[in-house]
């Protein structure tokens, strides 16, 4: 119990730190923003070699443990010693391992020769094996990564607790950053770059090194478009390619590739866009095929096995299997997009680039590669040939050199003694002292001097590359030449032009027949054939709800509804079931997800917006105002428009009009006064929430409680209720209208 109160006591005594205040703005820049450039220099946007610091660090460390030439060794072994580079977890860096295996499939041209499951890249439930099951080693396409990198071909730098180098990017002869495909993404920025065919890749960047201001539409003419591991076939517009190739950003569409069995009356996918998977697609399919959106598919299955991926299809008896694919391809991922965003590290800096301005940087940085691979062989060059000409000098007299080294009493003074017999500077000295006593013959320093003359013409010819530019680029092209002779992959993605593709028209799909749809004032809407009307025309109908609107129209037709909530939702008449008249029908808030307390007011067939033509609107409190329909007119037909109209007052009624053909509407107010006018006197205004102009004089307390255009039947004698002016006072309603109206109140 002491010991507690002792520490209680000590508790107590804490003082702590006053808060400090810190504006945001600080707070920010000293805390988030160190770990916002962590992320995207060090983590998710790749560099000029094509590489994420993840994938470098792997293939180097596999480089260093010789698996480029050696047999393979469990992956276990190469995540361990990555770790050394890559302060990860195990599992990290064997998902990264993953992907650029051949087996993941991942890669136009994978960097790691794999044994063993390693999923699929068009899979999300294939998974890869534990790392102690498969084995590795690097592709032989990997030289092309580390050609000259032990020739101080890039900068080499400490790990992170400094026991090792590690390169800060790979001096990649080829400009990989195109070919090998990468997404990533940072905070506030992302990268997403397709791989394109390594051939084409090649012969762009010798034509730029050729002429380095080629125009777009020639590199074009190279560089045909991306190239997927995948296969599929883009769907090719040269426009939008050419913005992705100046811009570095843009849209390629990709669609599945099929093969009819007619046999087996079944449809194959042996190829699916890179962007999806498998279980994306089936998913969909199985959705639309309960919906009875598919009923030209008699069943599905994943049929991928050791000869590749295949997805089959079987048909109903009859169907047109083109056909089916076009609705599948609008319907279903079997058509989908890669989202190109070429943003790529240059020196640490982020930039969205694109083609030409890629290749143009990796140029520059491969330039400084070789010509810093040169640099290493010329001065290896140069320091051989400087031992050599030390070596010519003993040749003169060789029992003078051996009578040196003889009578020499210490072993420090060798070298010096050498040094004033012959000329020669200690370096020189030092090599002719360390030869072996076998080879102080004739024939060897013969032999040895013998290479003066081909190293002083290779060391010319170094000079001669590093001296000019366009032999520095000549070489490049050559070396690009050679991996394109022995790596280039004839293209897997097809092109397809726009103009041959057939577009699935949805509405072809839906069955034609004539309908008659009515809506009640309670919200319940009919579709109704008119063959079953012939038989039954007396409607079952919510007690003291009757019909607002009724159309006769087909089943392709489109609608639009306006509610007492300012919002107008548009539907077509194929989204309802046919009913009898004797039905209630279907609700329509809950058919379009209206918004709670939400009812229909309007309904009309939609063909568009046209000049002319206006929406009518009759407000509670006299007002009303005429809007031209071309106010609603939006770039994509959206199937909810809010803030239709003023909500200022709520709405007694809503008309359809075209100025050409004026009509009469009726306006009577608390079942007492009425006016009759007609709609060409109601002022047009432009703003959709406009609360309109003074339509009918209202005494204090009154509303207009109805408003309606077909009124000959309901109301007796109209003539006095007639007004060409307005505003206008009601006239009191005759005896026999004013009953009318308490009928209905009451009722």
């Amino acid at each position: 119990m002491a010991k507690k109160a002792k520490n209680i006591k000590q508790a107590q005594e804490i003082v702590y730190a006053p808060v400090q205040n810190q504006l945001i703005t600080d707070t920010i820049e000293k805390n988030y923003m160190p770990y916002v450039m962590s992320v995207i220099v060090s983590r998710a946007i790749p560099e000029i070699d094509g590489l994420k610091p993840s994938h470098r660090k792997l293939l180097y460390t596999m480089y260093k443990m010789g698996l480029l030439t050696g047999p393979r060794t469990k992956s276990a072994n190469v995540v361990g010693q990555t770790m050394k580079l890559n302060p990860h977890g195990d599992m990290a860096i064997y998902e990264t391992m993953v992907r650029l295996t051949r087996g993941n499939e991942s890669l136009l041209h994978p960097f790691v020769d794999s044994k063993g499951s390693f999923g699929k890249q068009y899979s999300s439930n294939m998974r890869f094996a534990a790392s102690r099951y498969t084995e590795v080693k690097l592709d032989t396409f990997c030289q092309e990564l580390f050609r000259g990198i032990d020739k101080d071909a890039v900068d080499m730098i400490d790990n992170y607790d400094g026991t090792m180098k590690e390169p800060v990017l790979l001096p990649t002869t080829f400009p990989n950053v195109l070919v090998t495909p990468n997404t990533g993404i940072a905070v506030g920025m992302a990268s997403s770059i397709c791989s394109f065919n390594l051939a084409e890749i090649c012969d762009g960047t010798i034509a730029l090194l050729k002429n380095p201001r080629i125009t777009t539409d020639k590199m074009l003419d190279i560089i045909k478009a991306p190239d997927f591991p995948g296969g599929g076939a883009i769907i090719y517009n040269r426009d939008d390619m050419k913005q992705i190739f100046e811009t570095g950003s843009g849209s390629v569409k990709i669609r599945s590739r099929y093969n009819y069995d007619k046999a087996q009356n079944c449809i194959d996918i042996i190829q699916i866009p890179y962007s999806t998977s498998i279980e994306l697609i089936l998913n969909r399919i199985s959705d639309l095929v309960k919906e009875g959106k598919l009923k030209e598919i008699v069943d599905f299955r994943d049929e991928i096995d050791l000869s590749g991926f295949k997805l089959t299809l079987d048909l109903r008896r009859g169907v047109d299997p083109d056909k089916l694919m076009n609705k599948l391809f609008k319907l279903t991922p079997l058509e989908d997009s890669f989202k190109c965003n070429f943003n790529i590290l240059i020196d640490s800096t982020p930039r969205q680039m694109g083609v030409i301005e890629i290749l143009s940087e990796w140029i520059k940085f491969r330039m400084t590669c070789l010509s810093r691979e040169l640099t290493f062989d010329l001065k290896k060059k140069k320091d051989k040939l400087h031992l050599l000409l030390g070596l010519g000098k003993i040749l003169l007299d060789i029992d003078k050199a051996i009578r040196i080294i003889r009578h020499t009493e210490k072993e420090e003074d060798v070298i010096p003694n050498l040094m004033s017999g012959f000329g020669i500077d200690e370096i020189q000295a030092e090599y002719i002292a360390e030869i072996k006593l076998r080879n102080l013959n004739k024939q060897y320093i013969i032999n040895r001097i013998n290479e003066i003359e081909g190293l002083q013409a290779e060391i010319a010819h170094i000079e001669d590359i590093l001296g000019d530019e366009l032999k520095l680029k000549a070489l490049i092209s050559s070396q690009l030449t050679e991996i394109k002779k022995k790596y280039a992959q004839p293209r897997r993605s097809q092109l397809i032009h726009t103009d041959d593709i057939e577009v699935y028209d949805e509405e072809s799909e839906v069955e034609n027949y004539n309908v008659k749809i009515y809506l009640t004032r309670e919200g319940y809407f009919k579709k109704i054939t008119m063959q079953s009307l012939r038989g039954n025309d007396e409607h079952k109908l919510k007690e003291n709800d009757e019909i607002l609107f009724s159309e006769e129209t087909d089943n392709r037709s489109e609608l639009i509804f306006v509610t007492d909530k300012c919002q107008l939702y548009r539907a077509k008449t194929a989204d309802f079931e046919c009913c009898k008249a004797s039905a209630m029908g279907e609700y329509l808030p809950a058919k379009l997800n209206m918004d709670e307390g939400e009812k229909p007011v309007f309904m009309k067939l939609h063909d568009g917006w046209k000049e002319g033509e206006n929406f009518v609107f009759i407000f509670e409190n006299g007002k009303g105002v005429r809007v031209p329909a071309v106010t609603y007119e939006t770039k994509a037909p959206r199937r909810k428009l809010v803030n239709v109209y003023s909500n200022v007052s709520p709405i007694s009624a809503v008309f359809y009009e075209n100025e050409k053909n004026p009509f009469e509407i009726i306006m009577v107010a608390n079942g007492e006064r009425a006016i009759i006018i007609k709609t060409s006197l109601i002022p047009i205004k432009t703003t959709r929430t406009s609360g309109g102009v003074t339509l009918m004089s209202l005494k204090k307390g009154q509303t207009v409680t109805d408003c309606r255009r077909d009124f000959e039947s309901i109301y007796e004698d109209t003539k006095g209720y007639r007004k060409l002016k307005i505003p206008a006072t009601g006239q009191i309603l005759n005896e026999k209208d004013i009953k009318r109206q308490q009928l209905k109140i009451d009722g």
